[in-house]
Parts: structure tokens; sequence; C-alpha cells
């Protein structure tokens, strides 16, 4: 079973024990987070397609950190003939996810 989740208007792939490197978000270590922007389902016996988003279906994640940082990432700019060039550095911050379940029907939905 997996799922196509939407988190900050990125897609990603989640999977049952896998981890995701997603944008920064406001959560701390440890901290479970679910995720009701599921696109696409897929299940061991059906596919279901979301309009625009899976009704009552639920991604529940652990965050193993709350703030990694990426590779250096260097901007440089030249003009020549005017002695102008500016260097300078960016390194973006992500938080790295490990799906814990996926539930098709999340259970407040059930009760409600």
């Amino acid at each position: 079973m997996y799922a196509i989740v939407e988190i900050g208007g990125k897609q990603y792939k989640a999977e049952k024990g896998a981890t995701l490197r997603v944008d920064h978000l406001s959560a701390k270590e440890n901290e479970k987070i679910k995720i009701k922007e599921v696109l696409f389902l897929h299940t061991d016996k059906k596919d279901i397609i979301g309009q625009p988003y899976v009704k009552d279906a639920v991604v529940e994640c652990k965050v193993v950190k709350a703030e990694e940082k990426g590779e250096k990432l260097t901007v440089f700019k030249y003009k020549p003939k005017t002695n102008y060039s500016v260097k300078r550095g960016y390194r973006h911050t992500f938080t790295v996810l490990e799906v814990v379940a996926i539930q098709e029907k999340a259970k407040e939905a059930v009760e409600a």
C-alpha cells in the first residue's frame, strides 16, 4: 500500500516505513503529524484517485529530524570590465519524516 501526498505544494510517494525529506515544517522532533492531503491511494484491491483529495484518507508520519540542512549552493554574479562580482552561498532546510501508517478511512471520520 502506498499513497501520493501533498506537503508544502509538492508531491511525495509515501510507503509505510519510508522516510520523506520535505521542505521545512514547524514541527518538533518525535512529534506525530497527520497528513490529510492524499492525492492518490493504492491498496492491494483498488486504486483511489482523489478529486482533488481522497476523502477520509490519512497518512501518519513521525518527525525524525526537525531541521536538516541540504548541500550548499553557490551563487556567483559577475559583470566583465566593471569590477563587479558577488559570491553568495545558500543551504536549504528540510524536515525528515518517517511514514508510520497509511489509513484508508480515518478514525475521526468513521466516528463522526
